[in-house]
């Protein structure tokens, strides 16, 4: 069967064999084109930066990782350009299919390894989550999808946007797949599962499989996402300004519109609105984390449905806004969070988020609450 070429950069049978045994034998990866794999460029979703990269000599730490565990790599599937894009429509590569919703994008920037998944093509996507990239696209295709704490996973290997937020996360069809790619590539820690849950935008309903009590709340920054999004948007523009500007400028209009204006909002952030971002930023982390306390874990809309194929650009920036106010908190805050499905046609995931170093916890409670089949 030729491979989907709006899925996949290059594929095999497999594209990279394992190099150990463990507990992930036989288990078959879409690695985000933004990983090192071994005797293969990064493509970044980008033909004209591909066009430039080397093959690299070593896999990114995380494939590593997981290909010692005995997992395979299937192939390199693609990414929203430089990762700098929520709707998984790439202008040089075209949409992968959301078998879940054909009519809808499978959501980005995670968008290759999604569909990967979502179509029965892997077992595991493997791709990076800046403001949701995991998430989102989990949510859209009615998946599970994990973003660890920040930095609790190496993103060694992985080409950056925004180092401050920058994480390496899984999008799997099961609790349990989700779970067995956290015991490789997660530190250890105390177990500790939340007594109740505090649930924003009315998913109180939605965890009721957790058992846990759930109370409704009000944040200022789900009211009034305005502020929490514009700080995020400085300082992940100026990030990403900073690593990849330089290409962007000699190499103009070799981005899509829309992504290349990000970019260039980067150059235009200074550096008091930078700081005063990144204070901001951390004073609504402390409140949210003092409310949350040792007992308590956040739910919230994970993002989705996704949005029409057809969508033209005001369209798709609304959407963009209306998800980042719900994948936007764990990023910034540097938070665990993961999406699970509910069922609901089209697919639009809820997210528990959990204080930072909850990893494992946060897994083993949605592994007992979504039981193998």
């Amino acid at each position: 069967m030729t491979a989907d070429p709006t899925v996949w950069r290059v594929k095999g049978m497999p594209l990279a064999p394992a190099t150990g045994h463990g507990a992930l034998d036989g288990v078959r990866l879409a690695v985000k084109d933004l990983f090192a794999v071994t005797g293969f460029a990064v493509g970044a979703g980008n033909p004209a930066w591909l066009a430039e990269a080397l093959p690299v000599a070593e896999d990114a730490p995380a494939v590593a990782r997981l290909r010692a565990a005995g997992a395979v790599v299937q192939g390199i599937a693609h990414t929203d350009e430089f990762a700098y894009s929520l709707s998984g429509a790439n202008v040089h590569y075209g949409a992968p299919p959301n078998p879940a919703a054909p009519d809808l994008v499978t959501g980005g920037s995670s968008s290759g390894p999604a569909s990967a998944v979502a179509t029965g093509h892997a077992d595991v996507g493997l791709g990076t989550d800046t403001s949701g990239s995991i998430r989102v696209p989990a949510s859209c295709c009615g998946l599970f999808g994990f973003r660890p704490t920040h930095g609790a996973v190496s993103a060694d290997g992985v080409m950056p946007l925004a180092p401050s937020f920058d994480t390496v996360g899984w999008i799997t069809r099961d609790a349990q797949t989700l779970t067995a790619v956290g015991d490789v590539l997660l530190p250890p820690e105390t177990p500790t599962i939340p007594k109740s849950f505090l649930a924003l935008g009315g998913t109180a309903q939605a965890v009721s499989q957790f058992r846990r009590p759930v109370r409704e709340i009000s944040l200022s920054t789900w009211d009034d996402p305005d502020p929490l999004l514009l700080a995020f948007r400085r300082v992940q523009a100026a990030e990403s300004w900073r690593a990849h500007g330089w290409w962007v400028e000699t190499h103009p209009r070799s981005l899509a519109g829309d992504v290349e204006a990000r970019f260039r909002f980067g150059a235009q952030v200074s550096a008091d609105e930078e700081a005063d971002a990144r204070s901001r930023i951390a004073a609504w982390r402390g409140e949210l984390l003092d409310l949350l306390g040792d007992d308590s874990w956040l739910v919230l809309p994970a993002g989705g449905p996704g949005h029409a194929r057809n969508l033209g650009l005001a369209g798709r920036d609304q959407w963009r806004r209306e998800t980042l106010r719900c994948s936007v908190p764990a990023s910034a805050y540097g938070l665990p969070s993961v999406s699970v499905p509910t069922g609901s046609t089209p697919p639009a995931g809820i997210a528990l988020v959990a204080p930072p170093g909850r990893d494992r916890a946060l897994l083993d409670l949605v592994a007992s609450a979504f039981p193998a089949a």
